[in-house]
């Protein structure tokens, strides 16, 4: 990974910051997208401490879209060329919450934040050869349906099913994102970590929480799988597959119908207005 650059959500903290961590390690310059604060500045401390390219952070936040827009206006200015874009940031809030968008908060963070970021930056990647996009999703998605009449939080909370509806989306992104990238060498690709304990649970009750130290694994095995697809030189033309804990594995069936796949990309486009967001660009 020697002078590849890598740009990833959420790696601050949890299995994003062991593979920041650990790409770093293989040469890669880190640029994380995180919000601003102590936290991110321990996390760029810790990831300089082994890097051999220093690492930066470049501000966002992805409850709001025009942030994200805004991120990649400088990423843009700074740089012309991104190697493997991580989209590894979610949220997971135990009561209902709405961006400042007006999106359903796991809807709105853990997919339309990330399918405009990566639309924004698919110039970039067009022009970086054999560029990547990894999605970090998770195997509940298995358990998710697509309710677009739920997107900005006009249905009954249920945090699991929001999360689990979130997590689909992801998988549907990545997998239509394969599809329409097929005459080009970007590749995208997603995955489930393994259940891994990390910040995402901090809105659970204590007892919760307890539970799922017990039984989940740490962030440092949960990053593997995202490590893997990002810098494994075999997988360098695998695209629109699913990997759990580093393995391949069959995803939901419902990425297997375009037609749903097609209905996500377009009803995501209209709600992120990307066609302007892009012209901003």
């Amino acid at each position: 990974m020697e002078n590849k650059r890598i740009l990833i959500t959420g790696g601050n903290s949890g299995i994003g910051k062991v593979a920041a961590i650990e790409l770093a390690k293989l040469g890669a310059s880190m640029v994380l997208a995180c919000k601003p604060g102590d936290k991110t500045q321990a996390a760029l401390a810790e990831i300089n401490a082994v890097a051999r390219q220093p690492a930066i952070n470049l501000p966002v936040d992805l409850a709001s879209l025009e942030s994200v827009r805004d991120l990649v206006g400088e990423f843009k200015q700074r740089y012309d060329s991104l190697d493997v874009l991580i989209n590894n940031a979610g949220v997971f809030p135990a009561r209902k919450k709405l961006t400042d968008d007006g999106f359903e908060l796991q809807i709105g963070v853990n997919h339309l934040s990330h399918f405009l970021l990566t639309n924004l930056l698919l110039d970039v990647l067009k022009a970086t050869p054999s560029a990547r996009v990894v999605t970090v999703s998770s195997m509940l998605h298995k358990k998710g349906q697509i309710d677009f009449g739920s997107f900005r939080g006009e249905k009954k909370y249920n945090s699991q099913t929001a999360y689990a509806q979130s997590k689909l989306a992801n998988v549907l992104f990545s997998v239509e994102l394969a599809r329409r990238l097929a005459v080009t060498d970007v590749t995208s690709n997603c995955l489930h970590p393994g259940g891994v304990r990390t910040d995402i649970m901090r809105d659970l009750p204590w007892l919760v929480r307890k539970l799922v130290d017990l039984m989940f694994i740490t962030p440092q095995e949960g990053a593997k799988t995202t490590v893997k697809l990002a810098s494994d030189s075999s997988l360098a033309e695998v695209t629109g597959k699913y990997f759990d804990q580093t393995r391949l594995e069959s995803c939901s069936q419902l990425a297997e119908d375009e037609d749903l796949c097609g209905q996500l990309w377009q009803e995501s486009e209209q709600l992120v207005e990307l066609s302007a967001g892009a012209e901003r660009s």
